[in-house]
């Protein structure tokens, strides 16, 4: 059977659904790749993968980004609730990356080698709030107006984590965290081309925050406006949980947020990260994001 895709009320995402991502064949996959490519989210209702099966479904977009302090996880758990079941408290490391993520971002695009894909599947959801939005950077690109796309053809911004968090009160600790983040805040174009659909795209969000050639001010008032602007419906698309469901989106033309939930109840998300093509995701020139003044805290774990 060929699996059933809806799209949503929205310029990004489908819903697809009669298909098995633990046990697909060549056509069901081609109908979801090719279905990715085209509508850069896709929620898969009810899947209830384990971590051995999400895995391999990831695999068949690229290789898995690893985590500097665990390199052997491939599927990881995105949540405020401890091993022992207990809640995570405001002061702790992993409480303050969970709040970070309510900022609309693309994932690792503070690293060299940045994201292609991420998924996620839930596990355990708080009684409401905690939905994962996503917003479609190739609509927000479209709808601006020539004099926008003018402006910022051309231009670039650097990436950084750790001025992302600071923004929010927050301090990344080193060694902590996805990938080698502290080799520096590269630096990636305002205007990104899709490399398999060829669409453009806009390349932004909270961990964009400085522009070469332009005051910081001028720029982050700039990069405001943009994620303003293209956070907005119709190009945005809000998926409220159950358990079993997992969602994906493409980090080369999307960014997502988590949304804000009563912290007191447990959230377990499990997580898992496709790298980047280098030849068209990697960064090697960037500069020393501590040197403008982010500095991390030594790791405590």
């Amino acid at each position: 059977m060929q699996p059933t895709i809806t799209p949503l009320d929205a310029t990004v995402g489908a819903i697809v659904t009669d298909v098995d991502l633990a046990d697909m064949d060549a056509a069901a996959w081609n109908s979801v790749e090719a279905a990715f490519h085209e509508y850069a989210a896709l929620v898969f209702p009810g899947q209830n993968l384990n971590d051995e099966s999400q895995v391999a479904f990831a695999n068949r977009f690229g290789e898995i980004e690893l985590l500097r302090d665990d390199p052997k996880a491939k599927a990881v758990h995105v949540s405020n609730q401890k091993p022992d079941g207990s809640i995570m408290q405001p002061d702790e490391h992993r409480y303050k990356s969970l709040r970070g993520n309510e900022g609309w971002h693309t994932d690792s695009s503070y690293m060299p080698l940045a994201a292609k894909a991420s998924m996620l599947s839930a596990l355990t959801v708080p009684s409401s709030g905690g939905e994962t939005a996503v917003a479609d950077m190739r609509a927000a690109y479209d709808d601006l107006d020539q004099a926008m796309k003018d402006r910022i053809e051309g231009l670039s911004a650097y990436h950084s984590l750790y001025q992302s968090q600071a923004k929010n009160g927050f301090i990344v600790q080193t060694g902590a965290g996805y990938g080698f983040h502290t080799k520096g805040a590269p630096l990636r174009p305002l205007v990104n081309t899709h490399p398999v659909t060829g669409r453009k795209s806009l390349f932004i969000g909270r961990h964009a925050y400085a522009i070469p050639g332009m005051a910081d001010d001028e720029a982050q008032d700039l990069l405001d406006e943009l994620l303003d602007f293209a956070c907005q419906p119709p190009r945005t698309y809000t998926h409220t949980w159950s358990p079993g469901d997992l969602f994906m989106w493409d980090n080369r033309c999307c960014l997502h947020a988590a949304q804000p939930y009563d912290y007191n109840e447990a959230r377990v998300l499990r997580h898992t990260r496709v790298a980047g093509d280098p030849a068209s995701e990697l960064v090697v020139t960037g500069r020393d994001d501590r040197a403008a003044g982010f500095e991390p805290t030594a790791s405590n774990r």
